[in-house]
C-alpha cells in the first residue's frame, strides 16, 4: 500500500509541476492558481515563483518516494520525521485550495490536494 501511495503521490505531483512550469512559460492559466489573483499570463515575478514551486514540489515527491523506500532510501533514513512535514504541507495545501476565492482553482486543486494528503499520510504511516 505504501508503494502504491508513494507512486500515486509522485504521479499527481508531476502533473502539478507541469502546471507550474506551464505558468512559468506563459500559459494563460493564472486564474487557476494563487487565488486567481493573476488571471491570464503570470507577470514575470510570478513566473519565477512558479519555477520555485515546481522545484519544491519535485523535491517533496522525491522525498515521498524515498520514505517509501523506492528511491534514495538513505534520504528518508537521515530525515525520518520529514515525511510528517510533507503531510502537514499537504494539509496546508488542501486548506488553502479549499478557501481560495477562485472557483476554478477550487474545482481543480481541492481533489488534487486530497489525493496528495491521503497518499502522503499512507506513506507516513507506513514509513
Amino acid at each position: 500500500m505504501t508503494t502504491t501511495a508513494a507512486i500515486l503521490y509522485a504521479l499527481v505531483t508531476v502533473g502539478v509541476v507541469v502546471f507550474q512550469l506551464a505558468l512559468a512559460l506563459g500559459a494563460p492559466w493564472g486564474e487557476y492558481a494563487m487565488g486567481g489573483r493573476y488571471p491570464g499570463t503570470y507577470p514575470q515575478q510570478m513566473r519565477v515563483a512558479a519555477v520555485g514551486q515546481a522545484a519544491l514540489l519535485a523535491a517533496i515527491a522525491v522525498f515521498v518516494l524515498s520514505a517509501a523506500g523506492l528511491v534514495l532510501p538513505s534520504m528518508a533514513r537521515t530525515l525520518p520525521s520529514l515525511i510528517w512535514a510533507v503531510v502537514a504541507f499537504s494539509v496546508l495545501s488542501l486548506v488553502l485550495n479549499a478557501i481560495t476565492p477562485s472557483a476554478g482553482e477550487r474545482r481543480i486543486w481541492v481533489p488534487v490536494a486530497v489525493v496528495m494528503l491521503v497518499t502522503s499520510l499512507i506513506v507516513a504511516l507506513g514509513a
